[in-house]
């Protein structure tokens, strides 16, 4: 058993001797992919997403060196007619290059992957031997021809480079060049059956063009037949509530609504398990190491990124286009290019039918709130702070102090938002009500003429409060509003609720910069 070449099964055993949740899917699609022109993929999605996991199981479905049947017996894969063909027939060479970056920050990362992996590969085949001058692709070369077979290369963190040294740095382009080497030049096929590499980021472009090309790339934007691969679905979920004898409801109010492909509702696998491991929901995300890079990405000074932020912590959607983005952390051109860092790292969903991102659940959100007051924004953190007061005003029937509060949030934060304009309100909105995320599913539509749309605000499971029925006006009065709600019918949305039902009304004064409120109660 070497140290990178023929690692054996113990990664992947370790796994399975935990609560697992069967992925093992796929390995059926890189079976697919076995010595066809699809044979090099990378899989790209955010942290404690369940890249390792996957990686540890390739290695122990593929390398020669262990038995691992029974290790596969009791899952998917071991249906599947591509099972029996590939199952322990490579040797297996398996990298984590945040070993070596970790290792050697500054140094020549590449020299030293090529020593440490040619002299380990020559420990397990010591009667091919090593030529001066050669480096790790030539000495495969040569090796494949002794040995007779064709290699599984599987890289984990592949990007941790591209990640850690800075925009131009020679060593991220030697990096680089030493991938295109691998697994670009005309010998690659004739080395390996299939190469699979799994990271954060997709791979890095050079203008607009993929620096690897020949790679079949499933991302957090694009997972393609990979979606349900990803993380946890619902249904999965579902059996681990039952197996933990878990809320459902409460785990998904913290780690569900990524919309990942075709797949509109997963779960982040990670903090899943740990909460299942803890026998309660917190969030597990502030350890994931992208923290002090999401600081410095929201509070870049693209246009209209900040009410965006706002607009999202407090449900709302924004526009995305991810295709310029340079798969590089360091270069961050636009506020498309924040966004869709901010995805690849799961601190937002992308809606690929709609091309919108949003904050996906309660985790979340609140990283990114804590990742704002390390920000100059601290006019938007007060805000939020005062918007527990504000909802508790609205159940309390309190008109005047909702309108004053909302008169704060709006007044207070002239320097983000622009007076006057409807964008601007929606901000407000979200500002406002923020902290009724805690306890209500919040519902939010799009504006429509000189009247804001409306939020619908349903209980939480357990949550003893009625649901809110809230319309913001615009240069009018709030009775206005109430009777808008009444007129479209709005309760409607919420006739599966069977609870009390509250009308909130709001109207901003254009020229006073004032709101007023009326709250009523629904009869149904």
């Amino acid at each position: 058993m070497g140290t990178y070449i023929n690692i054996g099964n113990a990664g992947f055993q370790s796994a399975l001797n935990s609560e697992y949740v069967d992925k093992s899917d796929l390995i059926s699609i890189v079976n697919a992919t076995l010595n066809t022109e699809r044979r090099f993929t990378c899989v790209s999605r955010c942290r404690r997403f369940g890249k390792s996991m996957a990686a540890k199981m390739l290695n122990a479905y593929y390398d020669q060196s262990c038995d691992s049947r029974s290790l596969f017996a009791n899952l998917k894969i071991s249906s599947n007619p591509s099972f029996e063909a590939h199952l322990n027939k490579y040797p297996v060479i398996y990298l984590d290059m945040s070993d070596f970056v970790t290792r050697f920050h500054n140094q020549d990362i590449v020299g030293h992957i090529n020593d440490e992996l040619i002299e380990d590969i020559h420990l397990a085949y010591p009667d091919v031997s090593v030529n001066e001058g050669d480096d790790l692709m030539k000495y495969l070369i040569r090796l494949i021809g002794s040995i007779n077979k064709q290699f599984i290369f599987i890289i984990d963190e592949w990007d941790a480079v591209c990640r850690e040294l800075p925009a131009g740095s020679s060593l991220m382009d030697r990096y680089v060049n030493w991938l295109r080497r691998m697994f670009k030049g005309g010998q690659s096929m004739q080395v390996f059956a299939g190469v699979y590499m799994t990271g954060i980021l997709p791979i890095k472009k050079y203008s607009t063009e993929s620096a690897l090309n020949n790679f079949t790339e499933y991302s957090m934007v694009n997972p393609g037949r990979m979606a349900n691969l990803f993380g946890f679905t619902c249904n999965e979920v579902v059996n681990l509530c039952k197996q933990n004898g878990a809320d459902y409801d409460e785990l998904q109010k913290w780690y569900d609504g990524y919309k990942i492909g075709e797949e509109s509702s997963m779960f982040n696998p990670n903090s899943v398990m740990q909460a299942l491991w803890e026998g309660r929901c917190r969030s597990f995300w502030a350890n994931t190491g992208a923290y002090d890079a999401v600081a410095s990405y929201i509070q870049m000074n693209y246009k209209g990124l900040k009410d965006d932020i706002i607009s999202m912590l407090g449900g709302g959607r924004c526009k995305v286009d991810p295709t310029g983005f340079q798969n590089d952390m360091s270069v961050i051109r636009t506020k498309d290019d924040v966004f869709t860092v901010l995805i690849h790292l799961g601190y937002l969903a992308y809606d690929s039918d709609l091309d919108e991102c949003y904050v996906p659940n309660r985790e979340v959100e609140g990283e990114l709130v804590n990742a704002i007051k390390d920000t100059n924004w601290q006019k938007v953190i007060d805000s939020i702070s005062e918007s527990l007061s504000i909802i508790k005003a609205v159940l309390d029937g309190d008109e005047d102090a909702v309108a004053r509060g909302v008169d704060v949030a709006h007044d207070e934060n002239t320097s983000i938002l622009s007076y006057n304009d409807e964008n601007s309100l929606a901000c407000v909105l979200s500002l406002a009500f923020y902290s009724a995320r805690n306890n209500y599913v919040i519902h939010r539509e799009l504006p429509t003429g000189k009247g804001f749309a409306d939020l619908v605000l349903i209980p939480r499971k357990n949550v003893e409060s009625p649901a809110i029925v809230l319309e913001l006006k615009y240069n009018q009065d709030a009775d206005t509003a109430i009777e808008q709600i009444k007129r479209k019918q709005y309760p409607a949305k919420v006739a599966e609720y069977t609870g009390d039902i509250l009308l909130v009304g709001i109207n901003y004064d254009k020229q006073q910069k004032t709101h007023t409120c009326h709250i009523e109660r629904f009869i149904k």
